[in-house]
């Protein structure tokens, strides 16, 4: 259960905030980082569906990510320990097969890319890849927490605060980066497709794309 009957504590005046597993810790933690810019994605998706441009089943799918993205931030906020009196939630490969079955299913609907494409279109598009660019924040954020903390439980009975980070976390993220950016394109299709690529603003013919434009 959640209660949230004051929003303001004061506890976080210091510039500290309390982590899950209740420890204290600097606002610029790299779990922190890693979990607020996991929120402001969530944020962004939720200014997609609200344009009410999106498919029902588009929407549908992504309200299902935000749901987990708040899981993801919990997971983030509580280090790994051994054995824990209480299990908190924690990313799982399954979540991460699922996104890769919606990348699939959405993959399915559009043409293969020749070229890079621009971020705009329709305005639940734009929207869309405005997501994509803060999940891949978000991922960068995890992978930042996981290189300072490791990814190795602390030893039942450790000191609070003590324990790596889920890796999982972060392959969540990149695989959402993924599916923010395929959803952008299946937005775009009641527009007649993509915005593409003019290399030189038009001046001059582009190369055909050789990899995706999303990364890696």
């Amino acid at each position: 259960m959640v209660i949230l009957s004051r929003i303001y504590t004061r506890t976080g005046d210091a510039g500290t905030t309390a982590l899950g597993d209740f420890s204290r810790t600097s606002k610029n933690d790299p779990r922190l980082v890693a979990y607020a810019d996991t929120d402001e994605a969530n944020s962004t998706i939720g200014v997609a569906i609200a344009s009410g441009d999106l498919r029902d089943d588009l929407a549908a799918t992504l309200t299902r990510v935000q749901n987990e993205l708040f899981d993801v931030g919990a997971d983030l906020c509580t280090p790994l320990v051994e054995d824990p009196e209480h299990p908190p939630l924690r990313v799982k490969q399954p979540w991460i097969d699922d996104l890769e079955a919606d990348c699939d299913r959405l993959g399915d609907e559009v043409e293969t890319l020749r070229s890079f494409i621009l971020p705009g279109g329709t305005i639940g598009a734009a929207q869309l890849h405005v997501a994509r660019t803060v999940a891949r924040r978000a991922e960068r954020a995890a992978w930042a927490a996981v290189e300072t903390y490791g990814d190795a439980p602390a030893p039942a009975g450790s000191e609070r605060g003590q324990g790596g980070v889920n890796p999982l976390t972060a392959t969540y993220l990149n695989r959402l980066s993924d599916l923010l950016f395929l959803a952008a394109r299946v937005a775009n299709l009641p527009r007649g497709g993509d915005v593409l690529w003019q290399p030189g603003g038009g001046r001059e013919s582009g190369p055909d794309a050789h990899e995706s434009p999303t990364g890696d």
